[in-house]
């Protein structure tokens, strides 16, 4: 008997213990019998500080673009998942003809009107336009007296329009002339979180309620909320916040970090989601990312009177499993822009509104010609370049150069370009012989790989993306491709070369110090991504 007790005992101390008796309740595991319904980014590469709204059963969304025009890029849903890019608020020189350097717009819709309100940081501040075709055309700015960044347009029931922006400071405005109708208040002081932004005001259930994102736009970024019976407050905290971050132990392994600068819409199924941005790293410890902050999208659940909660945890998965809108996917892009049209792309951008003598189509048919500028990639104003966002961790772009240089100075290429810092292989030549190099420029150290001579006739450029390194190469007379270079992804990475874009993939040509007298001609581009 003494021994069956002993026996019994330990089979059941050797279960106890065995079991996880205090699993972290802050880690959500894998549901692997759920299907993935779709992954996040939802729309990957450079597309920051999303905001989107709700028109019927269609959504538009819109997202930040800094020094790059045509500016902020609209795109449509049909069910939140799948986008397709429309047009650019901003899309013509004259709406904001120097200093383009627009950070984060908020995107709504009020009695058959669209709004687009954003700051432009170099000149004039903050200011709003409108269209009644989201692809355009769009208004020009009419400019707010308000100080901060990320302006929010907010109507409430009675038609009124207010503004609030970083400062947390709110206004009512005539929506018609931009004029501010009485005082600015502050109304919120955020939960303490540094680098307050991207403040958006909703009603619900009788409550205003103020999302806001804090932290910064790196590890520590999140987005909290407040509510108040009043639009002109005070705000009261939610306990929980922030109700979005990875800077926590459930995000910490996340694929996707920085996530924040959040918007939230009702789907017309009466079900809430948010739509916000985060960055997929492309190396290990410490971990840099290259394609900028990428828009992503979550399901909220958002009881009456209550406050929302965003994903169950407050997370944002790349693999999500969760209900959606029935899913009514675009037919995808192709991968090759042939340069037979009147325009680029939407996909196309320039480093400021461009110099159009410079960048042509039709000059010679079929082919995009680049006529080089005095500038220098990096420097102010708008070089000779097109590129488009790099959206894949893993890409190979291929492009065909006829270019037969007139001077020591003058090259043509493709670069890889993260702000002022940028890889490019490139054709040049010396005492009229063609040769060519890749050359690497990050901050103030520079690199130049060994001279390759060229034959006659046109050279076909590649540069991959693995990921953790970009690899260059070059082949002529349909020969196979040669590697001339690889290089460290993390160069051109956001924490190296600072501030807020993502890498693109580009076309240039320059004279370097001097306008050129050679073309540059492009037959074709063509990105292929994983």
């Amino acid at each position: 008997m003494k021994y069956l007790f002993t026996s019994i005992f330990l089979s059941f101390s050797f279960g106890l213990f065995s079991q996880q008796v205090n699993p972290n309740p802050w880690l959500v595991k894998s549901d692997s019998e759920n299907e993935i319904t779709y992954r996040n980014p939802v729309i990957p590469g450079f597309y920051s500080d999303p905001s989107v709204c709700r028109v019927g059963e269609d959504y538009y969304l819109v997202t930040s673009t800094f020094q790059f025009f045509p500016g902020v890029p609209v795109f449509h849903s049909k069910d939140l998942v799948n986008w397709k890019q429309i047009g650019h608020v901003i899309h013509r020189k004259e709406q904001i003809p120097k200093d383009l350097n627009i950070f984060a717009p908020t995107l709504r819709y009020h009695k058959g009107t669209f709004y687009m309100v954003t700051t432009n940081v170099s000149t004039q501040g903050n200011f709003y336009v409108r269209a009644t075709d989201p692809s355009g055309p769009w208004s020009d700015p009419v400019w707010l007296d308000i100080d901060g960044i990320d302006p929010d347009l907010f109507f409430d029931d009675d038609g009124r329009a207010y503004v609030v922006s970083s400062e947390f400071e709110l206004t009512e405005i005539d929506i018609t002339s931009g004029e501010l109708l009485g005082e600015k208040r502050k109304v919120w002081n955020g939960s303490g979180g540094r680098y307050p932004e991207a403040p958006h005001i909703y009603k619900k259930d009788g409550f205003y309620y103020l999302l806001a994102s804090e932290g910064g736009t790196e590890e520590a970024h999140s987005v909290t909320i407040a509510r108040s019976n009043s639009i002109w407050g005070p705000y009261i905290d939610n306990p929980a916040n922030p109700i979005a971050t990875h800077a926590n132990v459930a995000g910490m392994n996340k694929p996707i970090q920085g996530v924040g600068h959040a918007d939230l819409v009702l789907a017309h199924d009466e079900n809430w989601w948010m739509v916000l941005h985060g960055y997929r790293s492309v190396t290990g410890y410490p971990p840099h990312h290259t394609l900028g902050r990428e828009t992503c999208l979550v399901p909220v659940n958002w009881p009456k009177a209550g406050w929302p909660v965003v994903n169950g945890n407050g997370t944002v998965p790349v693999d999500m499993t969760c209900p959606t809108l029935p899913q009514l996917p675009f037919e995808p892009d192709p991968v090759r822009s042939q340069f037979d049209g009147d325009v680029l792309g939407l996909e196309w951008n320039y480093i400021q509104p461009p110099d159009e003598n410079s960048v042509q189509l039709g000059r010679e048919k079929g082919k995009l010609s680049l006529l080089g500028s005095s500038k220098k990639i990096g420097e102010n104003g708008s070089p000779s370049f097109v590129g488009r966002r790099v959206t894949d961790v893993e890409f190979t772009a291929v492009t065909r150069l006829e270019f037969e240089p007139l001077g020591d100075l003058e090259e043509a290429g493709m670069i890889l370009l993260n702000d002022a810092s940028h890889f490019d292989i490139l054709v040049a030549s010396k005492k009229q012989q063609r040769f060519l190099v890749v050359k690497l420029q990050f901050g103030q150290t520079h690199y130049r790989s060994e001279k390759i001579e060229l034959e006659p006739g046109p050279v076909d450029l590649k540069i991959e993306g693995t990921g953790s390194e970009f690899i260059f190469s070059y082949a002529q007379n349909g020969e196979a491709f040669k590697i001339i270079e690889k290089a460290d992804a993390r160069f051109l990475s956001t924490e190296t070369v600072g501030w807020f874009t993502g890498v693109y993939i580009g076309l240039y040509a320059t004279g370097n110090g001097a306008a050129s007298n050679a073309v540059a001609n492009y037959d074709w581009f063509e990105y292929i991504g994983e």
